[in-house]
């Protein structure tokens, strides 16, 4: 004769509680993170207007169906697009991601926090226009940057021990998390809505990391945050409507997160949230391709001036890197697409060695079909050295260290090329950030004539003054693109 089963309510998750908690009493004193967050905040924009540039990432834009527009809806930056706050920060967030440019997180779980601006923007414009919600239209760009931080600061603490690749999932899962806890905040909503958008955001589950890996890697990578973000923007609106939430989602015993998906392991977070993970995020300043690689790139780039015109010498190039690199971006044998060799490790290198650079185009079909990319890949070793995956996880390092040496035919060796810290490191920010200006500058001249886009940098140049913009201002100068041909 079977047991009963209980039906008393349980107590809350304590991870649900201590993230609600800090989306609304926690106040943000550091003045490095806001004054990163603004930097992140012109990075990620001028990543998502170089995505236009790009017709696989425009054919996903606009509305969900043909007509499916919102009058003072939620503005889609470079576009003329006004939509749906849930559309919205889907088409924002596919637009930040589809280059792979934008910042990273590099833990136990791996990401890209700035991927939550898409339902963050969307949310924070739909808000200032929207006519039902007057109370809450004079949010300025200063709150655009804390809801910035607070979402860097869950998805990146939730990333620091719990490695959700190891189970198969996607670190997207924690995007729909952290934009569900800040955009119910933006939308006015209650702690205890709060608790339970997000209690529904892990309900949720997770994707699988499917598509980022060989033989299965494809574009599907580049919208996978898109969705998510769109998804905790639709889990606030629920919560605001009186949706309810569901208590233990993380630990009910067979149907909780934790022994459902996560193999039994508890969800932790390994430090209060605070302003932590904006402070020590990674910019992508000079490469658009997965962080790993970055400090490998960089390496190749030093041997491609040293070795000149002797690359059809090289017999054998060994790359030592971390434990968690071989893991995501060691790849032998075919590359069938963009998404692909992004994600390659070897063909990031071999395209620096050839060419002296790496950009988007070099993803591309043409370059690809260059036989010596693959010959050069053909040449490469892999080995982890432990000390890199050590401080790789150091929370007072947060390495990413990759080094490179060359063997030619007649038994010569380059020098052993060694970088720890990329220039988008926290490290390297006082050379770094001048680089993501610049990136920021080329990115608006891609979209905007020269006198908008002088207006645009200058006033995100002058903290003070972007701070106290309003937000619907402020994505107004981002939105209705002059340039022909404008997406929307």
């Amino acid at each position: 004769m079977s047991s009963p089963i209980a039906t008393a309510r349980p107590v809350l998750d304590p991870l649900l509680v201590d993230i609600a908690d800090y989306i609304v009493d926690y106040v943000i004193d550091s003045e490095e993170a806001y004054d990163t967050a603004r930097y992140c905040l012109m990075d990620t924009l001028g990543c998502a207007l170089l995505a236009l540039g790009h017709p696989e990432c425009t054919r996903l834009l606009g509305p969900i169906v043909p007509g499916a527009e919102l009058p003072r809806g939620a503005r889609v930056p470079g576009t003329r697009w006004e939509l749906d706050p849930v559309h919205a920060a889907f088409n924002i967030g596919c637009m930040i991601r589809w280059l792979d440019f934008n910042d990273t997180w590099l833990a136990a779980e791996w990401g890209h926090p700035s991927d939550n601006l898409g339902g963050i923007l969307a949310v924070a414009d739909y808000v200032g226009r929207a006519p039902i919600a007057r109370s809450r239209s004079r949010l300025t760009v200063r709150d655009l940057l804390s809801a910035m931080i607070k979402a860097h600061e869950i998805q990146g603490v939730l990333s620091l021990d719990n490695s959700f690749n190891r189970v198969g999932l996607d670190h997207v899962l924690l995007v729909r998390v952290a934009t569900a806890a800040v955009a119910t905040a933006i939308l006015g909503g209650t702690k205890e809505q709060i608790i339970n958008a997000v209690s529904n955001a892990w309900a949720d589950g997770g994707n699988l990391r499917v598509y980022r890996h060989a033989p299965n890697a494809g574009s599907r990578k580049s919208w996978a945050a898109g969705d998510a973000t769109s998804r905790g923007v639709r889990l606030a609106l629920m919560a605001l409507k009186g949706e309810m939430g569901y208590p233990s989602v993380l630990s009910a015993k067979t149907w909780g997160f934790s022994d459902a998906l996560f193999r039994g392991r508890a969800l932790s977070l390994p430090r209060p949230l605070g302003s932590y993970v904006m402070e020590n995020v990674l910019f992508k300043i000079a490469f658009p391709a997965e962080f790993h690689g970055q400090t490998a790139v960089e390496c190749a780039l030093r041997l491609h001036k040293e070795l000149g015109g002797r690359l059809d010498e090289i017999e054998q190039i060994t790359i030592t890197t971390t434990e968690s690199t071989i893991r995501i971006i060691d790849k032998n044998g075919p590359l069938y697409n963009p998404a692909d060799r992004d994600h390659c490790l070897q063909y990031m290198v071999a395209v620096a060695l050839l060419f002296g650079e790496l950009s988007a185009h070099h993803y591309g079909d043409a370059v690809a079909a260059d036989p010596r990319v693959d010959a050069l890949r053909g040449k490469m070793v892999v080995v982890e050295e432990p000390q890199y995956s050590r401080d790789y996880l150091d929370p007072d390092k947060r390495s990413i260290a990759n080094a490179l040496q060359v063997r030619l035919r007649d038994g010569s060796l380059t020098d052993k090329i060694a970088i720890e810290y990329p220039l988008g490191h926290r490290r390297r920010r006082a050379e770094g950030l001048p680089l993501l200006v610049k990136k920021f500058a080329e990115s608006l001249a891609s979209r905007f004539p020269p006198q908008r886009g002088d207006v645009i940098l200058d006033l995100c140049s002058a903290r003070e003054r972007l701070e106290k913009t309003p937000v619907v201002e402020f994505v107004g100068l981002l939105a209705d693109s002059d340039r022909p041909g404008n997406a929307g």
